[in-house]
């Protein structure tokens, strides 16, 4: 059951595991209008026997209100208040993956010296992995027949007229999404997701979908773990090399047979790296 925080005049849902006194650790979840805590939560838990885990869906997605703006900068403020609220002056974990990686960088470029850790799993420093991304759809479209290039160009890196064409949509691009697709539990997870087209629009508007981190990676000061699927589809291990490259000290680990879902698909291996990188 979640609990709801109000923050930034918006009410957040969220879920909190671990002790009380222990470092705080905040997921940032995947996917522009229709992500939400519930796989960050289940895939990161293991950690709260050291950690406090905070997982939580942003303003416009899950059971988190619809108060606008919908804009990274918006987004970014929260994750600080959220971290106000929860470890006062202490620095915070930052475990971000795909979209919420995106508002990782910008958070830990934002506000350096209130990350200790910074955790980036399957994402990419800019915007230009998108085309990297439709060059893999070419490759791999048979595993997805009921999609298509320009449903990714079009749609998912553009606009939806509706959420339930939303929905359609993004059921037709889970195939492509884990290496071992399981289409009853795809199903299932789709229908029990809460799809949001404005918040999904506005994320992807013109002042927004351009983001590119790449020349300001260097002013991150936290230690960085970077963590992506060898087969990840959206955010090719390439962009996880740049990001590598360009935070000082960062960490790469590329892990064999794993997708975009890295985390769920090889939850023991990723619970095990964050583990050793944590100390």
């Amino acid at each position: 059951m979640v609990d709801y925080v109000s923050i930034n005049g918006a009410q957040l849902a969220y879920r909190l595991i671990g002790p009380q006194e222990a470092p705080l650790m905040i997921t940032l979840h995947g996917g522009r209008g229709f992500g939400d805590h519930q796989s960050d939560f289940k895939a990161y838990s293991p950690l709260s026997n050291k950690y406090r885990v905070l997982s939580f869906d942003y303003r416009g997605h899950g059971q988190s209100s619809r108060t606008e703006p919908y804009t990274f900068r918006q987004l970014v403020d929260d994750i600080e208040a959220l971290r106000l609220f929860f470890a006062g002056d202490k620095q915070c974990i930052i475990c971000g993956g795909s979209f919420g990686g995106y508002l990782a960088q910008q958070y830990a470029i934002t506000y350096p010296d209130k990350v200790s850790h910074l955790i980036l799993r399957g994402t990419a420093p800019s915007y230009h992995h998108e085309e990297m991304a439709i060059r893999t759809l070419e490759q791999r479209a048979s595993r997805a027949p009921s999609f298509s290039i320009n449903f990714l160009r079009e749609k998912v890196f553009g606009r939806f007229e509706s959420d339930i064409e939303f929905q359609l949509v993004m059921f037709a691009a889970a195939p492509l999404y884990s290496e071992k697709f399981d289409a009853e539990a795809a199903l299932k997870n789709n229908l029990s997701t809460v799809f949001y087209a404005k918040a999904h629009n506005d994320l992807y508007s013109e002042t927004e979908k351009y983001f590119d981190y790449r020349e300001q990676l260097h002013l991150i000061t936290a230690d960085t773990l970077v963590i992506v699927g060898e087969r990840d589809w959206i955010c090719p291990p390439d962009q996880s090399k740049d990001i590598a490259a360009r935070i000082p000290n960062a960490h790469l680990d590329i892990v064999p047979d794993a997708n975009h879902s890295v985390h769920l698909e090889k939850n023991d291996e990723v619970i095990r790296l964050i583990r050793w990188y944590l100390g």
